[in-house]
């Protein structure tokens, strides 16, 4: 990854980014060679891996807990992922259940860091008379998680392709709850089924 592909995601100066970088190598979290980009060490992915534990954890205990809905919990994930306590990340798994995937479909790893792996694919990849399972929600910012909800789309919704609009690749679906919807085929792309026939 370069600098700056990870300055335009963090919405922030290559500079800035070159700084961090450059601790996080001190640290040996990172590879950083000028000109050439950045990748992650063992030492870093591990971290990571752990970190994204966390998140996803979090997000499941605030969702299937305290009844946050899908949009609203990525924020405060991002606070208590932060805590430190292995012990307490540990234990809120043992009281979720161990869970494989996050409200948003995205696998969590287990405390040895390995992540469930599940057949899917995007919706776009479907052909009319195709039956599947919403799955997981590919880049789940706020404003697209509301967008579905508001249409009727969540994780186990229940669709069938019907059609494929060659003039603008949108794709025509009848949710299981008879309703038909078009979706866009940038939607499309962030909807990933699990095929049911």
């Amino acid at each position: 990854m370069t600098t700056n592909n990870i300055a335009q995601v963090m919405q922030t100066k290559a500079a800035s980014v070159t700084d961090m970088i450059k601790k996080l190598a001190d640290k040996e979290l990172v590879d950083y060679a000028k000109y050439r980009g950045v990748s992650l060490t063992e030492k870093g992915r591990g971290l990571a891996t752990q970190l994204i534990r966390k998140h996803r954890l979090w997000e499941t205990f605030l969702v299937d807990k305290l009844g946050f809905d899908w949009d609203e919990v990525h924020e405060l994930a991002e606070e208590l992922e932060h805590i430190r306590s292995d012990e307490l990340i540990n234990r809120l798994d043992q009281f979720l259940g161990q869970p494989k995937f996050d409200p948003h479909g995205d696998p969590i790893p287990n405390a040895s860091g390995r992540f469930t792996i599940r057949q899917q694919t995007q919706l776009s990849d479907l052909k009319p008379g195709e039956k599947g399972e919403v799955v997981a929600v590919h880049h789940h910012d706020d404003a697209l998680l509301r967008h579905l909800a508001e249409i009727g789309i969540e994780l186990k919704t229940n669709l069938e392709v019907l059609e494929l609009h060659a003039y603008d690749q949108s794709i025509q679906v009848r949710l299981g709850t008879g309703k038909v919807l078009q979706i866009n085929p940038g939607l499309a792309q962030k909807l990933f089924i699990r095929r049911s026939n």
